[in-house]
């Protein structure tokens, strides 16, 4: 039986940037793409130490990178403060009064904060960290929904040199409290509640519940955001405002060795001992920094919007500390993109000017599905550049996103990295890059990626294999917090000095990256293995259908059947007629042995408040009939209650 997983997919269509864009881009043709990216890995310290002296350090390195298998070290000796170059920087520069982040909460306030104005709030929130005993190295959980005080909260740990562990405000007590007892946190930061979809989410009373649990927490500073009444336990919980009162709002920021630990973020959606990602402090705002300017162009007058929520990694990297770090303006937005309806996201954009926008595959699907007449009667002008991030896009989603959203002329930037790699690893560069819809593209400065088999063998073009990195990049893990022999055994141990991402791929004949979907998601039917994005994206290429999911189960003849759920666009009717003629679409996409034995037509998928399809607990439902995995991220429950009558009566 074969190791290789098979790809069956073709993609023609190609776009290249405008000449218009190009001229202003800062890489602007494929040969100064090429040339850069050659150094990068040819010469890596001298790349990398022209990128990160502008962040403006305390004390420069002495030594770019110590590399010994699988731990790195970059720019060593070199000291930063992390939030100086974010903030202060900007302002000793002149950018004062330049806006930082335009807030807009879900009932719909906003608030615009300069350069100057975070400054002062950060600097008082140092303060009242540092009036509370919190001192450099020691552990702060974030627990907030999309406010600013989240961003300053995490600014303020950094500028301290406090290491933050920041948990998506969707998460339950018990999450909460495993993450306490792993990181053993000193303190939590939460606010009285959260917005969302038009309720309140109490996030201080699910703090209280984790404290039951874990009682190590000295200190909870409680944001106010909904003004609902909750329980404060004297001598431990206090109120932020009633603290910044009290102290200046004047902090020197110090500067931090290059390693120094900046945050710990866990990965969701597995089962067990949470997994906690160490990034560290020179290396990693290098990472975010670059990427930022690079891959989404990043010029003076942009508005930026990554929808993304700071208890992910794309709200670390792509909302707090990279876009900073460049100066940019950004937008902040506190709740459900269907919030009161599938026009909230375009009238954020026409409200703002918004020019840079980048958001999840599972988002745009979501806006397919709701109909067009919403970005139809929105302008969407100030539009230059789209992104998309979270899983690979399938190409009619693409072709929408740039047709719709983009109206033809915005370059699409679709990027592949993980909470591991701390930064954007493959994607186009919107100046110079051909794109093609579903693919990444190509390998970003300084990022050696490569796909090989079972045996460590280089794949061939369109031969789908494991993606590898083979060099290490700054913004990489440094190790899972407090289990080093874990770190080894999930990132390095199937090749010798290389990071394995857990994801399938292959190369086109271009060299583009197609990623196939998680190993972990790779099926096994009758002795060929394929990947679960492909199928996903044959089905959804259909006309009538706005989204799929597809999972395996045991199959007695052929190892594993596959089974698809589908999302029709609207007004779609299901029924065998329809589900046949699927069944023969993915087969003429390709070929009979993708062929879904079974289909669901769904309402709905089940999904994360972040957007991310469950495809576990889909798995766990064919295969039992039933989910008993953990459910507290789910965004609506109803949905799996639904399935399980469905799959269960059928």
């Amino acid at each position: 039986m074969s190791k290789k997983i098979e790809s069956h997919l073709t993609e023609d269509r190609v776009f290249k940037p405008s000449k218009e864009f190009s001229k202003k881009a800062r890489i602007s043709s494929m040969a100064q793409y090429k040339r850069m990216y050659q150094e990068s890995i040819d010469k890596p310290g001298t790349f990398w130490a022209r990128e990160a002296k502008e962040l403006g350090w305390q004390k420069k390195w002495t030594k770019a990178l110590e590399w010994k298998a699988p731990y790195a070290k970059w720019f060593v000796g070199g000291k930063i403060n992390v939030c100086e170059s974010c903030v202060d920087r900007h302002v000793r520069e002149g950018r004062g009064n330049k806006a930082a982040i335009i807030w807009e909460g879900e009932p719909g306030e906003n608030v615009t904060l300069t350069y100057r104005q975070l400054q002062r709030e950060v600097c008082k929130f140092a303060n009242v960290l540092l009036a509370r005993g919190i001192k450099s190295k020691d552990r702060v959980l974030i627990y907030m929904p999309m406010v600013p005080e989240a961003a300053i909260a995490m600014l303020a740990c950094a500028r301290i040199g406090a290491v933050h562990s920041v948990v998506f405000g969707g998460f339950s007590a018990e999450s909460i409290s495993d993450r306490l007892e792993d990181c053993k946190a000193k303190a939590v930061i939460t606010t009285d509640g959260g917005y969302r979809r038009g309720s309140i989410v109490p996030l201080k009373a699910n703090v209280d519940e984790a404290l039951k649990r874990y009682k190590d927490v000295e200190t909870v500073i409680v944001h106010q955001r909904t003004g609902d009444k909750v329980t404060m336990k004297k001598g431990r919980d206090v109120y932020w405002h009633e603290e910044a009162a009290q102290v200046s709002a004047i902090h020197e920021p110090k500067g931090f060795d290059s390693e120094h630990p900046l945050f710990i973020l866990y990965t969701s959606g597995s089962t067990g001992k949470p997994k906690g990602i160490l990034h560290t402090s020179g290396g990693y705002l290098t990472g975010a920094y670059t990427t930022c300017k690079y891959i989404f162009d990043m010029q003076e007058d942009d508005v930026y919007w990554c929808t993304a929520d700071v208890g992910w990694i794309t709200g670390h990297s792509y909302i707090v500390y990279g876009p900073l770090a460049n100066g940019v303006t950004q937008v902040m937005y506190e709740g459900a993109p269907n919030f009161p309806d599938f026009g909230r996201f375009w009238d954020i954009v026409e409200k703002y000017s918004v020019s840079i926008f980048y958001t999840a595959p599972t988002a745009i699907r979501a806006f397919i599905k709701a109909g067009d007449e919403f970005p139809d009667s929105r302008d969407l002008s100030s539009l230059r550049l789209l992104g998309t991030v979270g899983e690979p896009i399938n190409p009619e989603a693409w072709m929408w996103y740039h047709e719709k959203i983009g109206g033809g002329r915005c370059p699409i930037v679709d990027t592949w990295w993980q909470t591991e790699t701390g930064a954007i690893m493959i994607s186009p560069l919107p100046g110079c890059t051909p794109t093609k819809p579903g693919t990444a593209t190509l390998p970003f400065f300084g990022v050696d990626a490569a796909i090989l088999d079972e045996t460590g063998q280089e794949c061939r073009a369109d031969e789908g294999g494991k993606l590898v990195i083979r060099k290490p990049w700054p913004s990489m893990l440094r190790t899972i917090y407090g289990d080093k022999k874990r770190y080894r055994d999930t990132y390095w141990n199937d090749y010798d000095g290389m990071y394995t991402a857990g994801d399938g791929a292959r190369t086109d004949k271009k060299g583009n990256f197609w990623i196939v979907g998680r190993l972990d998601d790779v099926l096994n039917v009758s002795g060929h293995r394929l990947g679960t994005a492909e199928v996903e994206s044959a089905l959804v290429s259909h006309k009538v259908v706005a989204e799929a999911a597809v999972v395996g189960r045991p199959h007695e003849i052929k190892g594993q059947g596959v089974v698809a759920f589908v999302t029709l666009k609207g007004n779609a009717k299901s029924s065998d007629a329809l589900a046949k003629e699927l069944r023969n679409h993915v087969g003429t996409v390709i070929g009979a042995i993708a062929k879904p034995d079974e289909i669901f037509f769904t309402p709905a998928l089940p999904k994360t408040r972040s957007g991310k399809i469950m495809r576990r607990l889909l798995k766990e439902l064919v295969e039992t009939g039933s989910v008993s995995g953990n459910t507290t991220t789910l965004e609506d429950h109803e949905v799996i209650a639904a399935l399980q009558k469905q799959v269960s009566g059928k």
